[in-house]
C-alpha cells in the first residue's frame, strides 16, 4: 500500500499542474495565499495528529468553504472559456480519485483491513481524505503556478486586444 499511496499522491500533483497548463485556468476571487497556505499546513499536519489528538476535519472542511466558497476557477477545455466553482472541482477530483480507489481493491491491487473478509465499498468517509490532499496538493502547486500571476497575465492580454 505506501508504494502505491506515493504514486498515487504524486500523481494528483502532477496531474493539477498539468491540468493547470492545458486548461489554460485562472481564477476569480483567489483567496490570499497565505490564508490558502495556514489551510493546507493545518490539513497536513491533521493527516498526523488525528491519531493521537482531536480531529479537526470538519473544521478544515468549514475553512475550505470560507476561503474558496467564492472562488472560481476559469478553464479552456476546447476555444470556450468554462468556469467552476473550485469546491465543486475539488469535490469532483476527489470523488473520482474515490471511485479509482474503489477499482484498485476490488481488482486486489491491495486491500483495506475491512476488507479481508471480502470487498466491500471503500469507506465514504475516505471521500473527505480525498478533498483535503486535493486542497493540499493544489496550494503546493501554487509555488510553480500563480493564481494571481496567470489572472493578471490574462487581464494585460485582453487590455492589448482591446487597444
Amino acid at each position: 500500500m505506501p508504494l502505491f499511496t506515493g504514486f498515487m499522491y504524486a500523481c494528483v500533483g502532477s496531474y493539477i499542474a498539468r491540468a493547470w497548463r492545458l486548461f489554460d485556468i485562472t481564477f476569480i476571487r483567489y483567496p490570499p495565499f497565505w490564508t490558502a497556505w495556514v489551510l493546507a499546513g493545518l490539513a497536513y499536519l491533521n493527516f498526523f495528529t488525528h491519531h493521537y489528538g482531536p480531529d479537526i476535519r470538519i473544521g478544515l472542511f468549514v475553512l475550505s468553504v470560507v476561503l474558496f466558497g467564492r472562488s472560481w476557477f476559469v478553464f479552456t477545455p476546447d476555444r470556450t472559456p468554462r468556469r467552476m466553482p473550485m469546491i465543486v472541482g475539488l469535490l469532483l477530483v476527489s470523488l473520482f480519485i474515490w471511485i479509482a480507489e474503489n477499482l484498485g481493491t476490488a481488482a486486489g491491487a491491495w486491500i483495506y483491513p475491512s476488507q479481508r473478509d471480502g470487498w466491500t465499498l471503500v469507506g465514504i468517509e475516505k471521500l473527505g481524505a480525498w478533498y483535503l490532499l486535493m486542497l493540499i496538493s493544489f496550494v503546493l502547486v501554487t509555488l510553480v503556478h500563480s493564481p494571481v500571476d496567470a489572472c493578471v497575465a490574462k487581464i494585460r492580454e485582453g487590455i492589448k486586444a482591446a487597444a
